[in-house]
This record gives C-alpha cells, sequence and structure tokens, in this order.
C-alpha cells in the first residue's frame, strides 16, 4: 500500500519489514500510548526523521482504534514537534527533527507552568555559561571573534540610540556558546533562549543593560582572544552576578516590607 511507505531513503525498508512494529492498545487513554509507542520508535531509530507514518486507516486497523483516536494521537505528534501533518496527494504524517526553537517553546512553557522564577533562570544560566568559557577560549576561532565583536558594536550602537533591547543581549550569549564548537552546547543554549529572555525582561525592567554590559562583553571577547579562561571566567562571572543581583532584589525587597506587617500585628 503506498501510503505505508516513506520518503525515498534507508526510511522505506524499515517500514516495509517491519509492518509489526505497531501494537494493538485498549486499555488506559489509548491516544496518550498510541503517542508514548510512536514516540518510542522514533527515539530508538526505528522511524528515523523523514518517515512517513501509516495513513490513517492502516494506524487504525494496527492499532486496533477509531479513527478519531489516530487523529487525535497525531495532533498531540505534531503540536510536540515529532511529525508534520502535510496535505495533498503526497502529504501524510512525516517524522522530523525537533527543532533547536521547538524545545526551546516547550522549556519556556514548563518553567511558567511550574512558577520557576528568573532567579532559578539565573543560577542556571551561570552553571550552563560559566562552563562555556573554557571550550570556547580553546576553540574559538577568528570567525567567532568577528562575530562576537560585531555583535558589541551593534549593542552599543543600539544603547547610543536608544533602540536596544534584551534580544540583542541573548544574542550575543547563544552566539559565544557557538565558539565552543560543540553542538550539544550549542542546541542547549538555543533551546534556553526563552528562559534566558524571560529572566533578562524582569532584570532589566527598571534599568536597560547599559554601556556597562556592553563593556563587559568586550572584555569577555578581548579574554577569549588571548585564550585566557581564567580572566574570562572571571568577567562572565561578575557580568552573570549583576543580573542575579537584579532579580533577586524584587524578592528580597517583598520580603523586608513584608516584615512591619507582621509585627503590627
Amino acid at each position: 500500500m503506498a501510503d505505508t511507505h516513506v520518503t525515498p531513503a534507508a526510511p522505506t525498508a524499515v517500514m516495509q519489514a517491519n509492518g509489526d512494529i505497531f501494537s494493538p492498545v485498549s486499555t488506559g487513554r489509548v491516544s496518550e500510548i498510541i503517542v508514548e509507542q510512536i514516540r518510542a520508535l522514533i527515539r530508538q531509530g526505528q522511524l528515523p526523521p523523514g518517515s512517513r507514518l501509516p495513513a490513517e486507516r492502516e494506524l487504525c486497523e494496527r492499532f486496533g482504534v477509531s479513527r478519531v483516536t489516530v487523529r487525535e494521537a497525531l495532533r498531540v505528534l505534531e503540536t510536540t514537534g515529532l511529525v508534520e501533518i502535510r496535505i495533498g496527494a503526497r502529504g501524510g504524517a512525516f517524522v522530523t527533527s525537533p527543532s533547536a526553537d521547538r524545545v526551546g517553546e516547550g522549556i519556556t512553557d514548563l518553567m511558567t507552568m511550574s512558577a520557576l522564577s528568573a532567579v532559578d533562570v539565573t543560577e542556571a544560566r551561570r552553571i550552563l555559561e560559566l562552563g562555556v568559557i573554557p571550550l570556547a577560549c580553546e576553540r574559538a576561532d577568528e570567525t567567532d571573534l568577528a562575530a562576537l565583536t560585531e555583535l558589541c558594536d551593534l549593542a552599543e550602537r543600539a544603547v547610543q540610540e536608544g533602540v536596544y533591547t534584551n534580544s540583542m543581549s541573548s544574542e550575543f550569549h547563544g552566539r559565544l556558546a557557538d565558539a565552543a564548537h560543540n553542538r550539544a552546547i550549542s542546541l542547549l543554549s538555543q533551546s534556553f533562549r526563552g528562559p534566558t529572555l524571560m529572566s533578562l525582561e524582569e532584570a532589566h525592567s527598571g534599568a536597560p543593560m547599559g554601556i556597562t554590559g556592553i563593556n563587559e562583553h568586550r572584555a569577555l571577547v578581548d579574554a577569549i582572544r588571548a585564550r585566557d579562561p581564567e580572566r574570562a571566567t572571571a568577567v562572565m562571572a561578575e557580568h552573570l552576578d549583576r543580573t542575579a543581583n537584579r532579580v533577586a532584589a524584587p524578592k528580597s525587597a517583598g520580603r523586608r516590607a513584608r516584615k512591619p506587617a507582621a509585627k503590627a500585628r
């Protein structure tokens, strides 16, 4: 059946040779079990990126469920970025590779729903970004250094013109992570972009980052260019500590404000 085939490549053999990779389901919330089965097959490599899932009708037969249930499972998989639904004669549900942006959206949503604070995010940034410094000092090339310097120049002009945004700071830190030349680190940095912006918005709500922060960025680039991880780490630590102090200040002020009221009672 044409609908059971995948896009031309290795995935085709997988789907043809393993017609029983999907197991019938009959208990619990059926659509969630289907989602977990397909997610597991993707993680195991039995459904590589580019694979086309069987047509809805065949999925119904293999799982032993209704078309409504299959559609619900496919919607969940599409929302999480694991499959892409294409319309038309050559359409269907295709396995995709989750992008860093999609992962980042999920992390941001998770943090929002879990009521994680900007303090939590900044502490996590401190661990991640200080860990990047030694690799950046070792591996950054001239292209990396030129890009970081250009971002500093753009940020300085933006501050002078009053058009600076927190996304410019986030872009600098993301580009710095890329200078480590480690794909896992770059992916983590990209996926953490949303939470980083959230913490920066809170930190700079009263006083946007000025020339001090940009000078710290420049000092960081100079230390990396000199292959001096100790100096670069010290600059980054001071830079992040200023953000940490800003996001912690409202909480501390709130505690101080509540104390007199408690005594009055």
